[in-house]
């Protein structure tokens, strides 16, 4: 999927609502678009507005990860995070890869679960690096 303008400017909101994903800033949303392998999204029909995202990032064999999975608060509890998820996991690139994985709070473990996600991986701990400062240069 292509992501237009407004749809980036509606992820960016959707962004903004959420601790894990506040202060992305609009040049590091297009860039992190265009460089995912693949991009889930839902948009209201009514008016178009983005209401479900996901994208996935894949060796389209052994691995594949599910990041950024987001469901604009007014449609949580109506079916949309299930059928983006859905829609994800029988994707025809993305059905035969070994694992898919994502990580998500606590509280969501039982919606994974319903959905085949198991939080058993065998001992496997989540390790992280993050960068010591992000440098940005501007024209002077």
């Amino acid at each position: 999927m292509a992501m237009n303008e407004k749809l980036i400017r509606d992820l960016y909101e959707l962004y903004q609502g959420e601790w894990w994903t506040q202060g992305r800033s609009l040049d590091d949303i297009r860039l992190m678009l265009q460089h995912s392998d693949f991009l889930f999204a839902f948009c209201n029909e009514s008016d178009g507005h983005l209401v479900a995202f996901a994208r996935v990032l894949t060796d389209m064999v052994f691995k594949a990860f599910i990041f950024d999975f987001i469901v604009a608060p007014k449609h949580r509890h109506d079916g949309v995070g299930r059928r983006l998820m859905e829609r994800i996991l029988q994707h025809s690139d993305l059905r035969n890869v070994r694992h898919i994985e994502l990580y998500c709070l606590p509280e969501l473990v039982p919606f994974y679960e319903k959905l085949g996600f198991s939080a058993d991986v065998s001992g496997v701990c989540l390790m992280r690096k993050a960068a010591l400062t992000r440098l940005y240069f501007r024209n002077a």
